[in-house]
Protein backbone atom coordinates (compact mmCIF):
# COMPACT_ATOMS: atom_id res chain seq x y z
CA UNK A 1 0.00 0.00 0.00
CA UNK A 2 1.53 3.32 -1.03
CA UNK A 3 1.11 6.18 1.43
CA UNK A 4 2.10 9.47 -0.20
CA UNK A 5 2.77 11.38 3.02
CA UNK A 6 2.99 10.67 6.71
CA UNK A 7 -0.59 10.44 7.87
CA UNK A 8 -1.62 11.63 11.30
CA UNK A 9 -4.29 10.02 13.51
CA UNK A 10 -5.42 11.68 16.74
CA UNK A 11 -6.87 9.54 19.55
CA UNK A 12 -9.15 10.68 22.36
CA UNK A 13 -9.68 8.04 25.10
CA UNK A 14 -12.03 8.33 28.05
CA UNK A 15 -10.33 8.80 31.43
CA UNK A 16 -10.46 5.28 32.87
CA UNK A 17 -7.88 2.47 33.00
CA UNK A 18 -10.07 0.13 30.96
CA UNK A 19 -10.17 2.74 28.18
CA UNK A 20 -6.68 4.25 28.25
CA UNK A 21 -4.78 0.98 27.86
CA UNK A 22 -6.84 -0.33 24.89
CA UNK A 23 -6.30 3.02 23.13
CA UNK A 24 -2.56 2.65 23.64
CA UNK A 25 -2.76 -0.94 22.39
CA UNK A 26 -4.66 0.22 19.31
CA UNK A 27 -2.01 2.89 18.65
CA UNK A 28 0.68 0.21 18.89
CA UNK A 29 -1.23 -2.10 16.56
CA UNK A 30 -1.63 0.62 13.93
CA UNK A 31 1.97 1.81 14.08
CA UNK A 32 3.28 -1.76 13.78
CA UNK A 33 1.55 -2.07 10.39
CA UNK A 34 1.52 1.49 9.00
CA UNK A 35 3.98 4.43 8.92
CA UNK A 36 1.50 6.77 10.61
CA UNK A 37 2.03 9.33 13.32
CA UNK A 38 -0.41 8.95 16.22
CA UNK A 39 -1.13 11.54 18.90
CA UNK A 40 -3.00 10.41 22.02
CA UNK A 41 -4.63 13.35 23.81
CA UNK A 42 -5.73 13.24 27.44
CA UNK A 43 -5.37 15.06 30.76
CA UNK A 44 -2.02 15.47 32.60
CA UNK A 45 -2.32 12.67 35.18
CA UNK A 46 -3.65 10.20 32.61
CA UNK A 47 -0.90 11.26 30.24
CA UNK A 48 1.69 10.50 32.90
CA UNK A 49 0.20 7.04 33.35
CA UNK A 50 0.15 6.38 29.60
CA UNK A 51 3.75 7.49 29.14
CA UNK A 52 4.84 5.10 31.89
CA UNK A 53 2.82 2.26 30.35
CA UNK A 54 4.33 3.08 26.96
CA UNK A 55 7.95 3.43 28.06
CA UNK A 56 9.09 1.30 25.11
CA UNK A 57 6.47 2.55 22.68
CA UNK A 58 6.97 3.23 19.00
CA UNK A 59 8.52 6.63 18.17
CA UNK A 60 5.48 7.13 15.92
CA UNK A 61 3.27 7.51 19.04
CA UNK A 62 3.09 10.98 20.60
CA UNK A 63 1.16 12.43 23.52
CA UNK A 64 -0.61 15.74 23.99
CA UNK A 65 -1.96 17.29 27.17
CA UNK A 66 -5.54 18.53 27.54
CA UNK A 67 -6.09 20.75 30.57
CA UNK A 68 -8.84 19.90 33.05
CA UNK A 69 -9.63 21.77 36.26
CA UNK A 70 -11.16 19.13 38.53
CA UNK A 71 -12.55 21.70 40.99
CA UNK A 72 -14.70 23.26 38.25
CA UNK A 73 -16.67 20.01 38.12
CA UNK A 74 -17.10 19.24 41.81
CA UNK A 75 -14.15 16.83 41.82
CA UNK A 76 -11.35 16.60 44.40
CA UNK A 77 -7.98 17.99 43.28
CA UNK A 78 -5.92 15.79 40.95
CA UNK A 79 -8.74 13.38 40.16
CA UNK A 80 -8.75 12.80 36.43
CA UNK A 81 -9.55 9.09 36.34
CA UNK A 82 -12.47 6.92 37.49
CA UNK A 83 -10.07 4.77 39.52
CA UNK A 84 -9.41 7.64 41.93
CA UNK A 85 -13.09 8.40 42.59
CA UNK A 86 -15.88 7.08 44.80
CA UNK A 87 -18.91 5.82 42.87
CA UNK A 88 -21.06 8.88 43.59
CA UNK A 89 -18.52 11.24 41.95
CA UNK A 90 -17.82 9.26 38.79
CA UNK A 91 -20.75 10.94 37.02
CA UNK A 92 -19.00 14.30 37.63
CA UNK A 93 -15.96 13.01 35.75
CA UNK A 94 -18.16 11.96 32.82
CA UNK A 95 -19.64 15.45 32.62
CA UNK A 96 -16.17 16.98 33.06
CA UNK A 97 -14.89 15.04 30.04
CA UNK A 98 -17.11 17.15 27.75
CA UNK A 99 -15.16 20.25 28.87
CA UNK A 100 -12.14 18.90 26.98
CA UNK A 101 -13.84 20.05 23.76
CA UNK A 102 -12.09 23.47 23.70
CA UNK A 103 -8.50 22.27 24.34
CA UNK A 104 -9.00 19.33 21.98
CA UNK A 105 -10.32 21.62 19.24
CA UNK A 106 -7.23 23.82 19.71
CA UNK A 107 -4.99 20.74 19.41
CA UNK A 108 -6.60 19.76 16.09
CA UNK A 109 -6.11 23.32 14.82
CA UNK A 110 -2.41 23.22 15.80
CA UNK A 111 -1.89 19.83 14.13
CA UNK A 112 -3.63 21.04 10.97
CA UNK A 113 -1.43 24.14 10.85
CA UNK A 114 1.78 22.19 11.50
CA UNK A 115 1.02 19.33 9.08
CA UNK A 116 -0.55 21.52 6.40
CA UNK A 117 -3.61 19.28 6.44
CA UNK A 118 -6.13 18.01 9.00
CA UNK A 119 -5.52 14.61 10.63
CA UNK A 120 -6.47 11.55 8.62
CA UNK A 121 -9.08 10.89 11.32
CA UNK A 122 -9.94 11.30 14.96
CA UNK A 123 -10.49 8.06 16.88
CA UNK A 124 -12.62 8.95 19.88
CA UNK A 125 -13.99 6.95 22.77
CA UNK A 126 -17.68 6.06 22.59
CA UNK A 127 -18.17 8.36 25.62
CA UNK A 128 -16.51 11.30 23.83
CA UNK A 129 -19.22 11.65 21.19
CA UNK A 130 -18.71 15.43 21.04
CA UNK A 131 -15.52 14.75 19.06
CA UNK A 132 -17.72 14.20 16.00
CA UNK A 133 -18.50 17.90 15.84
CA UNK A 134 -14.80 18.74 16.25
CA UNK A 135 -14.02 16.40 13.33
CA UNK A 136 -16.73 17.89 11.10
CA UNK A 137 -15.60 21.45 11.74
CA UNK A 138 -11.97 20.42 11.12
CA UNK A 139 -12.57 18.76 7.73
CA UNK A 140 -11.78 15.25 8.92
CA UNK A 141 -13.79 12.23 10.07
CA UNK A 142 -14.41 10.78 13.51
CA UNK A 143 -14.32 7.04 14.10
CA UNK A 144 -15.79 5.84 17.39
CA UNK A 145 -13.82 3.20 19.27
CA UNK A 146 -15.48 0.97 21.80
CA UNK A 147 -13.05 -0.71 24.18
CA UNK A 148 -15.79 -3.25 24.93
CA UNK A 149 -17.16 -6.10 22.86
CA UNK A 150 -19.88 -5.86 20.22
CA UNK A 151 -22.70 -7.45 22.26
CA UNK A 152 -21.97 -5.53 25.44
CA UNK A 153 -21.55 -2.19 23.68
CA UNK A 154 -24.75 -2.56 21.67
CA UNK A 155 -26.67 -3.49 24.82
CA UNK A 156 -25.14 -0.61 26.80
CA UNK A 157 -26.03 1.96 24.14
CA UNK A 158 -29.56 0.66 23.66
CA UNK A 159 -30.17 0.54 27.43
CA UNK A 160 -29.22 4.18 27.95
CA UNK A 161 -30.91 5.47 24.82
CA UNK A 162 -34.20 3.64 25.34
CA UNK A 163 -34.41 2.92 29.12
CA UNK A 164 -36.56 -0.17 28.30
CA UNK A 165 -36.45 -1.49 31.88
CA UNK A 166 -38.98 1.18 32.82
CA UNK A 167 -41.56 -1.08 31.16
CA UNK A 168 -40.27 -4.35 32.60
CA UNK A 169 -42.67 -7.20 33.32
CA UNK A 170 -43.61 -8.11 36.89
CA UNK A 171 -40.78 -10.67 36.98
CA UNK A 172 -38.23 -7.97 36.00
CA UNK A 173 -37.69 -9.13 32.42
CA UNK A 174 -37.87 -6.87 29.37
CA UNK A 175 -36.98 -6.77 25.68
CA UNK A 176 -34.11 -4.59 24.54
CA UNK A 177 -34.48 -2.65 21.25
CA UNK A 178 -32.04 -4.02 18.70
CA UNK A 179 -31.86 -7.48 20.30
CA UNK A 180 -34.07 -10.50 19.50
CA UNK A 181 -37.19 -10.67 21.69
CA UNK A 182 -36.25 -14.29 22.39
CA UNK A 183 -33.29 -13.00 24.45
CA UNK A 184 -34.92 -11.00 27.26
CA UNK A 185 -32.82 -8.97 29.68
CA UNK A 186 -33.50 -8.56 33.41
CA UNK A 187 -33.39 -5.54 35.72
CA UNK A 188 -30.91 -7.39 37.97
CA UNK A 189 -28.36 -7.10 35.12
CA UNK A 190 -28.44 -3.30 35.41
CA UNK A 191 -26.33 -1.12 37.67
CA UNK A 192 -28.51 0.75 40.15
CA UNK A 193 -27.76 4.10 38.46
CA UNK A 194 -29.33 2.74 35.28
CA UNK A 195 -32.19 1.05 37.16
CA UNK A 196 -33.06 4.44 38.67
CA UNK A 197 -32.59 6.42 35.44
CA UNK A 198 -35.58 8.23 33.96
CA UNK A 199 -33.95 10.43 31.32
CA UNK A 200 -33.69 13.50 33.54
CA UNK A 201 -31.03 12.19 35.95
CA UNK A 202 -27.33 13.13 35.76
CA UNK A 203 -26.29 9.84 34.16
CA UNK A 204 -28.94 9.97 31.43
CA UNK A 205 -28.11 13.62 30.72
CA UNK A 206 -24.54 12.56 29.93
CA UNK A 207 -24.94 9.19 28.22
CA UNK A 208 -27.93 9.90 26.01
CA UNK A 209 -26.43 12.83 24.07
CA UNK A 210 -22.88 11.40 23.96
CA UNK A 211 -24.07 8.04 22.61
CA UNK A 212 -26.30 9.85 20.09
CA UNK A 213 -23.26 11.89 18.96
CA UNK A 214 -21.11 8.75 18.68
CA UNK A 215 -23.75 7.12 16.48
CA UNK A 216 -23.09 9.85 13.89
CA UNK A 217 -19.46 8.69 13.54
CA UNK A 218 -18.09 7.70 10.14
CA UNK A 219 -17.59 4.16 11.45
CA UNK A 220 -16.74 2.06 14.50
CA UNK A 221 -13.71 0.16 15.76
CA UNK A 222 -14.48 -2.66 18.20
CA UNK A 223 -12.07 -4.55 20.45
CA UNK A 224 -13.33 -8.00 19.51
CA UNK A 225 -12.84 -10.65 16.85
CA UNK A 226 -15.72 -11.12 14.42
CA UNK A 227 -15.73 -14.93 14.88
CA UNK A 228 -16.30 -14.93 18.65
CA UNK A 229 -19.38 -12.69 18.72
CA UNK A 230 -21.51 -13.44 15.62
CA UNK A 231 -24.80 -12.35 17.20
CA UNK A 232 -23.20 -9.38 18.96
CA UNK A 233 -21.61 -8.16 15.74
CA UNK A 234 -24.89 -8.50 13.83
CA UNK A 235 -26.80 -6.53 16.48
CA UNK A 236 -24.04 -3.92 16.80
CA UNK A 237 -23.82 -3.36 13.04
CA UNK A 238 -27.59 -3.05 12.73
CA UNK A 239 -27.73 -0.66 15.67
CA UNK A 240 -24.95 1.68 14.55
CA UNK A 241 -25.85 1.54 10.82
CA UNK A 242 -22.18 2.27 10.14
CA UNK A 243 -19.14 0.21 9.08
CA UNK A 244 -17.77 -1.80 12.01
CA UNK A 245 -14.17 -2.99 12.02
CA UNK A 246 -13.48 -5.72 14.59
CA UNK A 247 -9.77 -5.19 15.18
CA UNK A 248 -9.32 -7.00 18.47
CA UNK A 249 -9.38 -8.15 21.08
CA UNK A 250 -6.46 -5.89 21.96
CA UNK A 251 -4.17 -8.16 23.96
CA UNK A 252 -0.47 -8.06 24.87
CA UNK A 253 1.57 -10.03 22.34
CA UNK A 254 2.81 -12.35 25.09
CA UNK A 255 -0.70 -13.71 25.60
CA UNK A 256 -0.93 -14.89 21.99
CA UNK A 257 1.96 -17.37 22.17
CA UNK A 258 0.60 -20.87 21.48
CA UNK A 259 2.80 -22.25 24.24
CA UNK A 260 1.40 -20.72 27.40
CA UNK A 261 4.06 -18.38 28.75
CA UNK A 262 4.82 -18.96 32.40
CA UNK A 263 7.06 -15.99 33.09
CA UNK A 264 6.50 -12.26 33.22
CA UNK A 265 4.84 -11.21 29.95
CA UNK A 266 4.00 -7.54 30.37
CA UNK A 267 5.19 -4.37 32.01
CA UNK A 268 2.66 -3.36 34.66
CA UNK A 269 3.06 0.38 34.63
CA UNK A 270 1.57 2.72 37.16
CA UNK A 271 0.66 0.00 39.66
CA UNK A 272 2.21 -0.92 42.97
CA UNK A 273 1.90 -4.71 43.04
CA UNK A 274 0.64 -6.47 46.12
CA UNK A 275 2.90 -9.36 45.11
CA UNK A 276 5.73 -9.59 42.59
CA UNK A 277 4.94 -11.49 39.38
CA UNK A 278 7.91 -13.76 40.10
CA UNK A 279 6.66 -14.75 43.56
CA UNK A 280 3.15 -15.26 42.23
CA UNK A 281 4.40 -17.51 39.42
CA UNK A 282 6.54 -19.49 41.84
CA UNK A 283 3.43 -20.17 43.92
CA UNK A 284 1.43 -21.19 40.82
CA UNK A 285 4.25 -23.52 39.73
CA UNK A 286 3.67 -25.56 42.90
CA UNK A 287 0.05 -26.40 41.97
CA UNK A 288 -1.42 -28.90 39.48
CA UNK A 289 -2.83 -27.89 36.11
CA UNK A 290 -6.27 -26.19 36.14
CA UNK A 291 -6.49 -26.36 39.96
CA UNK A 292 -6.32 -22.69 41.03
CA UNK A 293 -9.22 -20.23 41.26
CA UNK A 294 -8.28 -16.63 40.45
CA UNK A 295 -10.55 -13.87 41.83
CA UNK A 296 -10.46 -10.24 40.74
CA UNK A 297 -13.17 -7.62 40.30
CA UNK A 298 -11.13 -5.21 38.19
CA UNK A 299 -9.42 -1.91 38.80
CA UNK A 300 -12.33 -0.08 40.42
CA UNK A 301 -14.92 -2.62 41.54
CA UNK A 302 -15.43 -4.48 44.77
CA UNK A 303 -18.18 -6.42 46.57
CA UNK A 304 -20.01 -5.82 49.83
CA UNK A 305 -18.66 -6.87 53.21
CA UNK A 306 -21.23 -9.69 53.56
CA UNK A 307 -20.53 -10.92 50.04
CA UNK A 308 -16.79 -10.85 50.68
CA UNK A 309 -17.24 -12.99 53.78
CA UNK A 310 -19.45 -15.50 51.91
CA UNK A 311 -16.94 -15.69 49.06
CA UNK A 312 -14.09 -16.37 51.48
CA UNK A 313 -16.02 -19.07 53.36
CA UNK A 314 -17.16 -20.69 50.11
CA UNK A 315 -13.60 -20.75 48.82
CA UNK A 316 -12.48 -22.50 51.99
CA UNK A 317 -15.35 -24.99 51.74
CA UNK A 318 -14.37 -25.79 48.14
CA UNK A 319 -10.85 -26.69 49.24
CA UNK A 320 -9.46 -25.15 46.05
CA UNK A 321 -6.22 -23.16 46.07
CA UNK A 322 -6.82 -19.55 45.03
CA UNK A 323 -5.31 -16.16 44.27
CA UNK A 324 -7.57 -13.29 45.33
CA UNK A 325 -6.80 -9.73 44.24
CA UNK A 326 -8.65 -7.94 47.02
CA UNK A 327 -9.55 -4.41 48.03
CA UNK A 328 -11.75 -2.94 50.79
CA UNK A 329 -15.46 -3.81 50.45
CA UNK A 330 -18.06 -1.47 48.97
CA UNK A 331 -18.76 1.51 51.19
CA UNK A 332 -15.14 1.82 52.37
CA UNK A 333 -12.38 3.93 50.85
CA UNK A 334 -10.70 1.74 48.24
CA UNK A 335 -7.33 3.30 49.06
CA UNK A 336 -7.51 2.52 52.78
CA UNK A 337 -5.58 -0.35 54.29
CA UNK A 338 -7.37 -3.70 54.10
CA UNK A 339 -8.64 -4.90 57.48
CA UNK A 340 -8.34 -8.54 58.54
CA UNK A 341 -11.87 -8.34 60.06
CA UNK A 342 -13.38 -8.23 56.56
CA UNK A 343 -12.34 -11.88 56.12
CA UNK A 344 -12.98 -14.94 58.32
CA UNK A 345 -10.71 -15.17 61.36
CA UNK A 346 -7.43 -16.82 60.38
CA UNK A 347 -8.36 -16.95 56.68
CA UNK A 348 -4.96 -15.88 55.35
CA UNK A 349 -2.99 -17.75 57.99
CA UNK A 350 -4.56 -21.07 57.00
CA UNK A 351 -2.62 -20.74 53.74
CA UNK A 352 -5.11 -22.22 51.30
CA UNK A 353 -4.44 -19.40 48.85
CA UNK A 354 -2.80 -16.04 48.21
CA UNK A 355 -4.65 -12.90 49.28
CA UNK A 356 -3.10 -10.07 47.30
CA UNK A 357 -3.76 -6.52 48.44
CA UNK A 358 -4.84 -4.30 45.56
CA UNK A 359 -3.18 -5.28 42.28
CA UNK A 360 -2.14 -8.78 41.20
CA UNK A 361 -0.25 -9.69 37.98
CA UNK A 362 -3.40 -10.81 36.16
CA UNK A 363 -1.88 -11.53 32.75
CA UNK A 364 0.72 -13.91 34.16
CA UNK A 365 -1.87 -15.61 36.38
CA UNK A 366 -4.29 -16.23 33.50
CA UNK A 367 -1.46 -17.50 31.26
CA UNK A 368 -0.31 -20.05 33.83
CA UNK A 369 -1.29 -23.71 33.35
CA UNK A 370 -2.39 -23.99 37.01
CA UNK A 371 -5.19 -21.42 36.68
CA UNK A 372 -8.47 -23.29 36.23
CA UNK A 373 -11.17 -20.63 36.60
CA UNK A 374 -11.52 -16.86 36.90
CA UNK A 375 -14.10 -15.31 39.26
CA UNK A 376 -14.53 -12.04 37.39
CA UNK A 377 -16.63 -8.88 37.22
CA UNK A 378 -16.78 -9.54 33.46
CA UNK A 379 -15.20 -6.27 32.37
CA UNK A 380 -14.31 -6.77 28.70
CA UNK A 381 -10.53 -6.53 29.09
CA UNK A 382 -10.59 -9.23 31.77
CA UNK A 383 -13.01 -11.35 29.71
CA UNK A 384 -10.83 -11.45 26.60
CA UNK A 385 -7.66 -12.03 28.63
CA UNK A 386 -9.33 -15.08 30.17
CA UNK A 387 -10.85 -16.35 26.91
CA UNK A 388 -7.55 -16.04 25.08
CA UNK A 389 -5.99 -18.47 27.57
CA UNK A 390 -8.86 -20.96 27.61
CA UNK A 391 -9.79 -20.16 31.22
CA UNK A 392 -13.54 -20.54 32.04
CA UNK A 393 -15.22 -17.60 33.79
CA UNK A 394 -17.32 -17.49 36.94
CA UNK A 395 -19.27 -14.29 36.44
CA UNK A 396 -20.04 -11.69 39.09
CA UNK A 397 -20.93 -8.56 37.07
CA UNK A 398 -20.96 -5.31 39.04
CA UNK A 399 -21.29 -2.23 36.79
CA UNK A 400 -21.24 -0.72 33.28
CA UNK A 401 -21.89 -3.34 30.56
CA UNK A 402 -20.59 -6.24 32.68
CA UNK A 403 -24.04 -7.80 33.15
CA UNK A 404 -24.52 -7.93 29.37
CA UNK A 405 -21.06 -9.42 28.86
CA UNK A 406 -21.90 -12.12 31.39
CA UNK A 407 -25.22 -12.82 29.63
CA UNK A 408 -23.40 -13.26 26.33
CA UNK A 409 -20.70 -15.48 27.87
CA UNK A 410 -23.36 -17.75 29.37
CA UNK A 411 -25.98 -17.82 26.60
CA UNK A 412 -23.96 -17.38 23.40
CA UNK A 413 -20.50 -18.78 24.20
CA UNK A 414 -21.26 -21.28 26.97
CA UNK A 415 -17.98 -20.44 28.74
CA UNK A 416 -19.30 -18.90 31.96
CA UNK A 417 -21.46 -19.64 34.99
CA UNK A 418 -22.85 -16.66 36.88
CA UNK A 419 -22.30 -16.74 40.62
CA UNK A 420 -24.41 -13.66 41.39
CA UNK A 421 -24.92 -10.04 40.24
CA UNK A 422 -24.12 -6.68 41.79
CA UNK A 423 -23.25 -5.62 45.33
CA UNK A 424 -26.77 -5.86 46.75
CA UNK A 425 -27.43 -9.57 46.14
CA UNK A 426 -27.59 -12.18 48.88
CA UNK A 427 -25.05 -14.94 48.39
CA UNK A 428 -24.13 -17.80 50.70
CA UNK A 429 -20.98 -19.83 51.17
CA UNK A 430 -22.94 -22.79 49.80
CA UNK A 431 -23.64 -20.86 46.58
CA UNK A 432 -19.97 -20.06 46.19
CA UNK A 433 -18.85 -23.65 46.74
CA UNK A 434 -21.50 -25.03 44.37
CA UNK A 435 -20.54 -22.75 41.46
CA UNK A 436 -16.79 -23.31 41.91
CA UNK A 437 -17.37 -27.07 41.87
CA UNK A 438 -19.63 -26.82 38.82
CA UNK A 439 -16.83 -25.17 36.83
CA UNK A 440 -13.87 -27.12 38.23
CA UNK A 441 -15.08 -30.59 39.26
CA UNK A 442 -14.22 -32.28 35.96
CA UNK A 443 -17.84 -33.31 35.34
CA UNK A 444 -19.50 -33.23 31.92
CA UNK A 445 -20.56 -29.57 32.19
CA UNK A 446 -17.07 -28.48 33.31
CA UNK A 447 -15.44 -30.48 30.49
CA UNK A 448 -17.79 -29.02 27.88
CA UNK A 449 -17.24 -25.48 29.14
CA UNK A 450 -13.47 -25.88 29.05
CA UNK A 451 -13.66 -27.32 25.52
CA UNK A 452 -15.69 -24.29 24.39
CA UNK A 453 -13.42 -21.71 26.00
CA UNK A 454 -10.31 -23.32 24.49
CA UNK A 455 -11.98 -23.14 21.07
CA UNK A 456 -12.75 -19.43 21.58
CA UNK A 457 -9.13 -18.85 22.55
CA UNK A 458 -8.02 -20.45 19.29
CA UNK A 459 -10.34 -18.18 17.30
CA UNK A 460 -8.90 -15.12 19.06
CA UNK A 461 -5.35 -16.25 18.38
CA UNK A 462 -6.08 -16.94 14.70
CA UNK A 463 -7.77 -13.55 14.21
CA UNK A 464 -4.76 -11.72 15.63
CA UNK A 465 -1.77 -13.76 14.49
CA UNK A 466 -2.47 -15.59 11.24
CA UNK A 467 -1.58 -13.88 7.98
CA UNK A 468 -5.22 -13.72 6.90
CA UNK A 469 -6.53 -13.28 10.45
CA UNK A 470 -9.85 -11.44 10.45
CA UNK A 471 -8.79 -8.74 12.93
CA UNK A 472 -5.62 -7.91 11.01
CA UNK A 473 -7.58 -7.81 7.74
CA UNK A 474 -10.16 -5.53 9.39
CA UNK A 475 -7.42 -3.12 10.47
CA UNK A 476 -6.02 -3.05 6.93
CA UNK A 477 -9.51 -2.47 5.53
CA UNK A 478 -10.09 0.34 8.03
CA UNK A 479 -6.89 2.11 6.95
CA UNK A 480 -7.62 1.55 3.24
CA UNK A 481 -11.05 3.11 3.74
CA UNK A 482 -9.59 6.15 5.47
CA UNK A 483 -6.93 6.63 2.80
CA UNK A 484 -9.57 6.42 0.07
CA UNK A 485 -11.19 9.54 1.61
CA UNK A 486 -7.96 11.52 1.40
CA UNK A 487 -6.52 12.78 -1.91
CA UNK A 488 -2.85 11.78 -2.36
CA UNK A 489 -0.38 14.60 -1.81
Amino acid sequence: MGVAKEQHIVMLPFMAQGHLIPFLALANQITQRFPFKITIATTPLNLRYLKTAASNHSPQIHFSELSLNAADHGLPPKTENTEALPLNLIVNLFHASASLDAPFRALIRDITATDGAPPLCIISDVFMGWANEVARSSSTVNVAFTTGGAYGTAAYMSMWQNLPHRNAAADGSFSLPGFPNSLPFHVSQLHRFLRDADGSDQWSRFFQPQIAHSLTSFGWLCSTAAEIEPLGLEVFSNYTKRPVWCIGPLLPQGMLDRNKPSRVIAKHAGREPGISPEKCLEWLDSHPENSVVYISFGSQNTVSQNQMMALALGLEDSGRPFIWSIRPPAGFNSRDEFKAEWLPYGFEERGQGLVVRSWAPQLEILCHRSTGAFVSHCGWNSVVESLSQGVPIIGWPLAAEQGYNAKMLVEEMGVCVEMTRGVESQISREDVKRVIEEVMDGGSKAVEMRKKVVAVGELIRAALTEEDGSSLKALDDFVDTLLSLTPSV
